[in-house]
């Protein structure tokens, strides 16, 4: 990277840093209630006065009082519990902590998945850097007490070990890939059905190269480092419930709370839906709850498979929405400055580089293209879209598909500013 370009990075940095910075001061303390952002401050609290990950009053949707739960992701609740230990109960600080980390690591981030995916655009980086920095939902939900910012940075950092261990596979690109994957899986659990399809484009890659004995082992190394980072927790859910609970128990509910007849066929995002009256009053603790309430919500989809296609198609709006809603003026203004206005770039930009990987005609045109970064990230996309259009969807999810989306976003504008260039030269050739 040349002198100049550094220097607008760390330009772009500077200026997506102050505007989290500006949103954080704004929120304060404040906390919303009836949202997620009030359960995970309410942990970290609790955590902070030494009462573990538990509540002092019944909570969304079956914790019980003073009970283990293990609904929430269990990283951020511990990351707000530091601030609230050593600086008091006041949201303000770990807000402000979240601004600065966000606003540099996810912007940088971006850019070094950018740099594998488009190897010797540095320029392209910038750009990439700039889009996530001023991206508006991104810097709202970075001033929220949420999962979202550091989530989305460890997934991009899985995503570029990814490439990397494939540019040269080695047992240190393995373990960072392991560590990477555990971390995002320690602030949503929903990361893990994408491991397995990961690894299997990694064997396949190594397939096509000559490297699958290798591949094979180093992906043993990385599940391992994975493993590692769950294991704690795993074993505090046996100890907690006597049951096995891999991480956390909240799949179950969405499950079961996402196809509830209460949707019909039209899916109602904030809508949590009443548990099922057989099972309150049993005293189940969080694993059985987990493990029932998958089964009620696989028989949901089992019992009227028409109706969960329908329903299932309702919640493609909901995971694409761009469009004002009935929330606050400043998400109405953030969507439609964010996901509104990079959804064209977003598509040109595929357009792009599906042009340019070469010509797809055949059926050997393609097997080429899906071991490529390319195909993998955007198989990302597809499969995590798609694993929440089946289940629970809002445009809250789809901010992880949104920044793996920013290569593309910044390869359109690339683009367009190119072919504006040459448009300008013509008049004075003439």
């Amino acid at each position: 990277m040349t002198l100049k370009l550094g220097r607008i990075l760390f330009l772009v940095l500077l200026v997506s840093v102050a505007l989290r910075l500006a949103l954080a001061v704004y929120y304060g303390d404040w906390v919303p209630p009836e949202h997620d952002d009030e359960s995970y401050s309410a942990l970290g609290e609790r955590l902070s006065a030494g009462q573990g990950y538990s509540f002092e009053s019944n909570w969304y949707p079956f914790t019980r009082p003073d009970h283990p739960t293990a609904f929430w992701s269990f990283a951020y609740p511990l990351f707000l519990g530091t601030f609230y230990r050593i600086l008091g109960y006041q949201p303000l600080w770990p807000r402000l902590a979240q601004a600065i980390l966000g606003g540099t690591l996810l912007p940088l981030m971006a850019l070094r998945l950018s740099d594998r995916v488009f190897p010797r655009r540095n320029a392209l980086g910038i750009l990439v850097a700039g889009c996530v920095a001023f991206y508006a939902f991104f810097i709202l939900y970075a001033a929220r007490l949420l999962t979202e910012t550091f989530y989305i940075i460890a997934l991009l950092w899985s995503l570029e070990r990814a490439i990397a261990l494939t540019e040269g596979p080695s047992r240190g690109r393995a373990i960072t890939l392991g560590l990477s994957l555990g971390l995002a899986a320690l602030f949503r659990q929903s990361i893990l059905p994408w491991v397995p399809v990961l690894f299997l484009w990694l064997l396949w890659k190594g397939w096509r190269e000559g490297w699958l004995a290798r591949a094979f082992r180093l992906l043993i190394l990385a599940g391992l480092a994975l493993f590692a980072c769950i294991l704690p927790f795993t074993i505090r859910n046996y100890a907690a419930y006597g049951q096995f609970l891999l991480l956390n128990s909240n799949t179950g509910y969405a499950m079961y709370s996402a196809q509830h007849p209460m949707h019909g066929i039209s899916f109602i995002e904030h809508g949590a839906a009443p548990l099922p009256e057989d099972l309150v009053g049993q005293d189940l603790n969080e694993a059985q709850w987990d493990r029932l309430l998958m089964r009620r919500g696989i028989q949901l989809v089992l019992d009227d498979p028409g109706r969960y296609l329908l329903l299932s198609l309702s919640r493609v709006l909901d995971f694409f929405e761009f469009w004002p809603t009935d929330t606050s003026l400043l998400h109405n203004v953030g969507r439609l400055s964010s996901f509104t206005l990079f959804l064209p770039f977003f598509i040109y930009g595929i357009v792009l580089a599906l042009r340019g990987a070469g010509p797809l005609r055949s059926g050997a045109d393609w097997l080429r293209f899906s071991a490529t970064p390319v195909a993998m990230i955007l198989c990302f996309m597809a499969f995590y879209a798609l694993l929440h259009i089946l289940t629970w969807a809002m445009p809250r999810y789809r901010l992880p598909v949104d920044a793996v989306a920013m290569p593309f976003a910044a390869l359109a504008l690339s683009d367009l500013w190119s072919r504006l260039q040459r448009w300008r030269r013509r008049p004075a050739a003439a």
